[in-house]
């Protein structure tokens, strides 16, 4: 076995928009993480950015399944004593409506110095419209 090593130069990088209305959030974030690792190409190395980019439009329709709108919780912590905060879905959305789907695809790519530069490769919009249009991205169905 031989550790594969691709020159940045010799990786093709395409763009895709993924359409997430009536599409299940953990469905959506699991195939954008899996293209911008690039889990799904030939050349696939877990130490290199070999991914693709990715553009998630409509991300305020996507749908979550059972009672998870009001009893998904998301944490975060400010660092000080007593300093836990939590919110529902319901209302992390209605305030951010990008924020679930970015926290879950940002969960889903490595930890580290890696994961931040695959996570400039993904962009989120809550409405049907996007700046990269010039990039011509293919369209992806789920």
């Amino acid at each position: 076995m031989k550790t594969i090593f691709v020159k940045p130069a010799d990786v093709e990088r395409k763009w895709f928009v993924i359409d997430a209305s009536g599409k299940v959030l953990g469905r959506v974030a699991a195939r954008a993480a899996s293209i911008v690792r690039g889990k799904e190409k030939a050349v696939f190395a877990p130490h290199q950015e070999v991914g693709d980019f990715v553009v998630v439009i409509n991300a305020e329709k996507l749908v979550l399944t059972g009672r998870k709108v009001q009893n998904k919780l998301y944490h975060h912590h400010s660092g000080y004593v007593g300093g836990l905060k939590t919110v529902t879905y319901e209302k992390l959305a209605a305030r951010h409506p990008t924020s679930p789907l970015e926290l879950a695809i940002k969960g889903m790519l490595p930890k580290g110095p890696l994961g931040r530069k695959l996570w400039k490769n993904v962009k989120v919009y809550a409405g049907s419209e996007h700046p990269h249009g010039a990039q011509s991205p293919q369209a992806i169905e789920l």
